[in-house]
């Protein structure tokens, strides 16, 4: 972007945004600009195979700075490609579209990959590019905020009762956190685009985007929400589920009620913006859009 900025300043005589999305490039420098600015947002999305930095800041970091990463901080990469990128370079993005769909034991680790498949996702539906796919990516940007936090939150009140994030320490909470396993359930089930969440809203599009610019690339996306389902399943029945372990029977209580209202805002979120489309799609982000 360092680099972008300036070439940009040159030619057009401002930084201004709008003035900007309206000057005509060349095809070569469009090319150029267009590598430059994709460069840093596709770290910040994060794309794959620059993506190993937000798994390893997930469990660097304290809950309340997962938290942030996840649900605000990641979309800043997405959001740049539909407000900077496409617009503003057009012809090099239809030129580089096939070039973007060649696509541990520690349970923080583990969902930290989460979000980096449903931003990958986001990113699929972005560059399509057609009505379907573009207007799709941006309902699990919405997503994006309730949905990871809240996972986070609920492996944060794990480890506030085990002193430990490896998985295998985890197991029998559903008897005696019955209030958190119903948390961390339906966190789970919006983590999956289970029909009626925040999720599902969007994926469903960018799939039906992906299927028109890409067969292939759209069946592999479709086999990775399968997978990320089972995988979900799987982890949080190694996470609440099997036997309770005597030592760490002391250790275990169900969230109090200022625990419990932090999940609240999160689960409303997620459930509103599932049944009632309308709130995650603002008037401001239509012409971009269309």
């Amino acid at each position: 972007m360092l680099l972008a900025i300036p070439l940009i300043l040159l030619q057009t005589g401002t930084t201004d945004l709008q003035i900007s999305l309206t000057t005509e490039f060349s095809e070569r420098r469009q090319i150029f600009l267009w590598i430059a600015s994709f460069a840093s947002f596709a770290v910040k999305v994060p794309m794959v195979p620059v993506h190993i930095w937000s798994p390893e800041a997930h469990v660097e970091a304290p809950t309340a700075g997962s938290v942030i990463l996840a649900g605000i901080l990641l979309k800043l990469g997405t959001y740049g490609f539909l407000r900077f990128s496409i617009p503003m370079f057009p012809e090099a993005t239809l030129r580089s579209t096939p070039f973007i769909y060649t696509p541990n034991r520690s349970i923080l680790r583990r969902f930290a990959y989460s979000p980096v498949a449903h931003m990958n996702l986001v990113t699929i539906g972005m560059f399509s590019p057609n009505i379907q796919g573009i207007g799709g990516s941006i309902p699990p940007m919405s997503s994006h905020g309730p949905v990871p936090p809240a996972l986070f939150l609920c492996v944060g009140v794990l480890y506030d009762r085990h002193k430990t994030r490896l998985v295998r320490y985890y197991g029998g909470s559903v008897s005696t956190m019955p209030n958190l396993s119903t948390i961390f359930f339906s966190s789970t089930l919006a983590n999956m685009s289970s029909p009626g969440t925040s999720s599902f809203i969007g994926e469903f599009p960018i799939l039906v985007g992906a299927f028109q610019r890409n067969s292939l690339v759209a069946t592999l996306a479709a086999l990775g929400m399968i997978l990320g389902a089972a995988y979900s399943l799987w982890l949080y029945n190694r996470a609440v589920s099997g036997n309770l372990k005597p030592d760490f029977l002391h250790k275990f209580s169900d969230p109090n009620g200022r625990e419990v209202s932090i999940f609240i805002p999160f689960l409303v979120g997620v459930v509103r913006m599932g049944v009632h489309p309308k709130c995650s799609r603002t008037a401001c982000i239509h012409p971009s859009v269309t």
